[in-house]
């Protein structure tokens, strides 16, 4: 496996050490699964930024209304490809971030109607122009297959930290230009995903609408990495966005706690077998004895867990028969 080449700078340790301390901030208060209203006004901004950064025009009031399935006048194209994309990032979690076939059958979602090679590397040369001047030139299509496999091999088996590997990959991606269309999309779609192996919150971060923000930077960022032939600075750069992601999160209102049913969720996210109420606060670190006691007892009660022995010696267990909360 060559792995691809770049540094890890004081800059990309002091990001990595921010970004770790923010994920343990949203763990604290049980953001591992943001709320259903957070959750889906960021899936928004996910799909809307990533979009408008390839030149889609709609609004983001159109793309929640294409989302609810309600008649939208726009272009059929840019319609198709907000359809194309609510449908790929439906299958974030049904999809392995280190499956090069996962990652070809996304394409094929992404851009299915939108262009004929869906779900498979182009076939002929390609260069990125900006007006009149050539800005990149990719390398060919014969060499793509063999770089996105070891691009892959390097995912698997490198061991850097998967934050850093997501953001090697997005530059990575971007360098190979493996599609006919849809190599944006598709390197911070996979980004996402990659993510989500570290920390299941990135699901619901729109880091895509803090690169639209410094969509210039984003640019700047490739520019100049092609330029030194090693992708540091877009990693810098990525890691800045995560981190703003991370803080705007934790800056919305009604996240400094979890209700009964988000401590439930989270809880049972990070427990597994038979626990006590000691284990039960040790991931519920912000509630009071009572309240765990309470949570438990309605958990009983909901039939979300199954209950062994008496008093202290009570004991826990996620019932499998009940319904997901």
């Amino acid at each position: 496996m060559d792995k691809p080449p770049y540094q890890v700078t004081t800059a990309i340790l002091n990001l990595y050490g921010k970004i770790n301390d923010r994920l343990g901030q949203c763990k604290g208060l049980m953001l591992v699964r943001p709320e259903a209203r957070l959750r889906r006004e960021n899936r928004i901004r996910t799909i809307h930024s990533s979009l408008a950064i390839e030149g889609n025009t709609l609004q983001i009031d159109q793309v929640t209304a294409i989302l609810e399935n309600k008649k939208v006048v726009a272009p059929a194209r840019e319609i198709l490809e907000v359809q194309n994309a609510i449908l790929v990032y439906d299958q974030l979690f049904n999809v392995n971030s280190l499956s090069e076939q996962d990652f070809l059958r996304a394409h094929g979602l992404l851009v299915n109607g939108l262009v004929d090679e869906a779900g498979i590397y182009r076939s002929k040369s390609v260069g990125i122009m900006k007006g009149n001047e050539v800005k990149h030139v990719a390398p060919g299509a014969q060499m793509v297959p063999g770089l996105m496999k070891s691009l892959f091999q390097y995912l698997r088996q490198d061991d850097d930290p998967t934050i850093i590997k997501s953001c090697v990959f997005h530059y990575e991606m971007e360098f190979i230009h493996p599609f006919q269309d849809g190599n944006g999309r598709m390197g911070r779609f996979w980004q996402t995903r990659i993510l989500m192996d570290e920390n299941s919150i990135f699901e619901f971060l729109p880091i895509e609408a803090t690169i639209k923000h410094k969509q210039a930077e984003y640019y700047q960022a490739l520019a100049e990495a092609d330029r030194q032939g090693k992708s540091t600075v877009f990693i810098e750069y990525m890691l800045e966005r995560i981190l703003e992601s991370l803080d705007d999160v934790l800056k919305i209102p009604g996240t400094k706690g979890a209700d009964y049913a988000q401590r439930v969720d989270f809880a049972l996210s990070q427990l597994e077998g038979w626990f006590d109420r000691k284990k039960y606060l040790e991931v519920c670190k912000n509630v009071s004895t009572a309240t765990a006691s309470r949570d438990l007892r309605q958990m009983i009660e909901d039939g979300i867990v199954e209950v062994s022995g008496t008093g202290r010696m009570t004991r826990y267990r996620k019932n499998l028969t009940s319904r997901s909360t």
